[in-house]
């Protein structure tokens, strides 16, 4: 079965913007979604911040193998009730691509623990990526680095937890350096942030993105059975036979505290 990608996209700017209209004609979400489109391997579907439960239904995530989140200017509008459901499916299993200023959002804060912050600059600078690990499965296919000709500058220091893998790192024509693409795993799920991405810039048409999106994806795909988390509802059983000892808190049958 192919991988089946969401696409979330907060779909602001597009709506607002007449430069980012012009680069972006049908949304950045939807030139994500066809650029992973392009792999046979790989189907998508996309959700917007506007629709309802903001396109990320309980079904929807469900049949999400792997979830792209681009957000921006409204982070604060998204509803806690989904941020709770996404996290839900990361820690089953589903893959998570963060992207650009999506390390802002709550999903992503909320998963790594920390606030996420930056320095950044906004100058049309050029960006070099750095390939950090050529072996990794995200740079397959890349050389030594590549140039994003305009960028928007994301500096150290960037205020999240130690990475289990950093597969690039960005230089900046004004001298600084970010680490633009982290890797995590929290709970079952796999998380990768990729920084390149600014939604005034043809960043998403750039072949060298495109295909660190697709490699992404694939190394997000989950691995094996879903893990759910239902072993705390109630009272686990022992293996061996025990002689219970000492007062209890929880009355038999209650599903005890969570």
């Amino acid at each position: 079965m192919p991988i089946q990608v969401t696409v979330w996209g907060e779909n602001v700017h597009e709506q607002t913007s007449a430069v980012v209209q012009e680069v972006y004609p049908k949304g950045m979400h939807t030139c994500i979604a066809d650029t992973l489109q392009e792999d046979p391997e790989i189907t998508t579907r996309t959700a917007t911040l506007q629709e309802f439960e903001h396109g990320l239904t309980e079904e929807v995530l469900a049949s999400t193998d792997v979830l792209t989140w681009w957000g921006h200017a409204a982070h604060g509008q998204v509803e806690d009730a989904i941020v709770d459901r996404v996290q839900a499916r990361v820690l089953e299993g589903m893959g998570l691509l963060v992207l650009h200023s999506g390390h802002y959002s709550k999903i992503f804060r909320r998963l790594l623990g920390t606030t996420c912050s930056l320095t950044w600059r906004e100058a049309g600078e050029l960006e070099r990526v750095w390939v950090c690990n050529p072996g990794h499965p995200i740079a397959q296919g890349l050389g030594r680095y590549f140039e994003v000709p305009q960028s928007e500058m994301y500096g150290e220091p960037f205020q999240v937890p130690p990475p289990e893998e950093m597969v690039f790192s960005s230089w900046f024509q004004g001298g600084e350096t970010f680490r633009s693409g982290l890797t995590y795993k929290r709970g079952n799920g796999k998380i990768f942030y990729f920084s390149p991405g600014h939604e005034t810039y043809p960043i998403y048409h750039q072949p060298e993105i495109q295909l660190v999106l697709r490699n992404a994806v694939k190394w997000a795909c989950p691995e094996g059975g879903k893990w759910e988390d239902g072993y705390t509802r109630k009272a686990t059983p022992p293996v061996e036979a025990i002689t219970e000892r000492g007062p209890k808190l929880h009355a038999p049958g209650t599903e005890g505290l969570r």
